[in-house]
């Protein structure tokens, strides 16, 4: 078991003097980041392999996915309990991390302890990848989108029902050039390069943007007159965000915890200006579980809705349902985010690395378990931090890359249940019952 600061992953490969931070993302419970040098590092819950490390153990201190090495990573993105890298150099997606669904995108699924790469994208220049609860997409730089994983919704754009265990390119986008896409739970959405927004999968909620609660099952185009080209966009796992070019932010879909920032706590089924960011131009979103970020054009990070665990970053567990400023010591301004379910992660022009949130898998990175409600940083990651610390190092052997599949019948009971969805949450407001996933969902009962 780890011990709170890399386990047995402290070795001989030390990553010293600090390297750029290049990249963040945050899944679930667990943190990546791309630090110059081809360096990728991970923290965190490990249960499902999603550290990459060879293993199942959290790590709370950020170790290096020594399986990278040499691999010219130039993007990391984390789904909820999975993980995906591309090299840019060798033209290959990589993923590991919990498959079932086939999100891993594979052809099985099996879970998956160290990064393999997905043998169907092989070849292809990847413009961006985006990962959901348990689906992913990738653009290519044609503007093409494929996608794979879980589709109960229509969340793949497919045109089906049908999970997919293999990347499948969305067809709807035929002649459409897509700029980006963003994936939460069960829905997606996506910005072309004419600065069209679009939607689809699950919309009980709004998250769609386009004016009802139905699904959809391949894209649509948001049609709701804003007046403004959109160019960037995030979701949450039940709502969407998105910036238009002149840098005004948007919102839509599921707020009961305040998440769209619209200063009440009333679902939007249109995207919805959040007025009190209307004099700051928008340049980064972010979505949580159930929260959201938005850093300015001048380096202030914003933050609100569900805050249980100090997620906002406001000092305080209190619900936000307007935007409300994060501090940093002395002023730093922000250039990087991301947002996991309960926690957040954030990088400073003077190279920290911040996290705050949930801290109960070691997910922050601060070498213990412990909430936090304000940033602190990540001293491993950053220049301001302890000089005497180092990343750990995982014991990867190339030779033991075979046995890092695991099937889920070796690992799990699948126990279907119609009255028991796989996350159980309690509501913290209102008192009806949330309806996190559709019906004939499965859970899993670990052996």
């Amino acid at each position: 078991m780890a011990d709170g600061r890399g386990g047995d992953c402290n070795s001989d490969v030390a990553v010293r003097p600090i390297r750029k931070v290049l990249l963040i993302s945050a899944g679930a419970s667990h943190s990546v980041a791309l630090l110059s040098g081809n360096v990728v590092c991970s923290w965190g819950r490990g249960e499902d392999g999603q550290l990459g490390l060879g293993d199942a153990e959290d790590r709370f201190s950020p170790t290096q996915v020594s399986a990278l090495d040499g691999q010219e990573i130039v993007s990391l993105t984390c789904g909820a309990d999975h993980t995906t890298a591309y090299s840019e150099a060798l033209k290959q997606v990589y993923s590991w991390g919990w498959g079932d669904f086939g999100r891993l995108g594979h052809g099985n699924s099996s879970d998956l302890f160290t990064p393999q790469p997905i043998k169907a994208l092989h070849g292809i220049r990847i413009k961006q990848i985006a990962c959901g609860d348990s689906h992913c997409l990738a653009v290519t730089m044609e503007g093409e989108v494929q996608s794979w994983g879980r589709n109960q919704n229509g969340q793949l754009g497919l045109g089906t029902t049908e999970d997919s265990l293999v990347p499948r390119k969305i067809e709807a986008f035929k002649g459409i050039s897509v700029k980006m896409v963003a994936a939460g739970a069960e829905h997606t959405a996506a910005v072309t390069e004419d600065g069209e927004l679009y939607g689809w999968g699950w919309g009980r909620y709004g998250n769609l943007g386009l004016g009802d609660r139905n699904d959809r099952l391949v894209p649509e185009k948001v049609s709701a007159n804003v007046g403004e080209k959109m160019f960037i966009v995030a979701c949450g796992w039940r709502h969407t965000i998105c910036v238009s070019s002149s840098g005004a932010l948007y919102t839509y879909g599921w707020s009961k915890y305040g998440q769209l920032g619209h200063g009440d706590f009333e679902d939007h089924l249109f995207p919805h200006k959040v007025q009190a960011l209307h004099e700051s131009f928008t340049s980064q979103i972010s979505g949580g579980w159930r929260h959201t970020m938005a850093l300015t054009s001048d380096g202030k990070l914003y933050g609100w809705g569900w805050n249980k665990f100090g997620q906002v970053g406001v000092d305080d567990n209190c619900d936000h349902c307007s935007p409300v400023q994060v501090k940093f010591p002395h002023d730093q301004k922000v250039i990087l985010i991301s947002c996991g379910w309960r926690h957040t992660l954030a990088v400073t022009e003077r190279q920290n690395v911040f996290s705050w949130g949930r801290g109960t898998n070691g997910q922050l990175g601060h070498g213990e378990s412990v909430d936090r409600y304000v940033p602190r940083i990540i001293e491993v990651l950053s220049v301001d931090g302890s000089s005497g610390q180092q990343i750990g190092s995982s014991t990867f052997d190339p030779s033991t890359a075979e046995k890092s599949w695991v099937s889920p019948t070796e690992r799990y009971a699948v126990v279907p249940d119609e009255n028991v969805p796989r996350q159980t949450v309690i509501p913290e407001r209102g008192t009806g019952n949330d309806v996190n996933v559709p019906e004939n969902d499965v859970k899993r009962i670990r052996l």
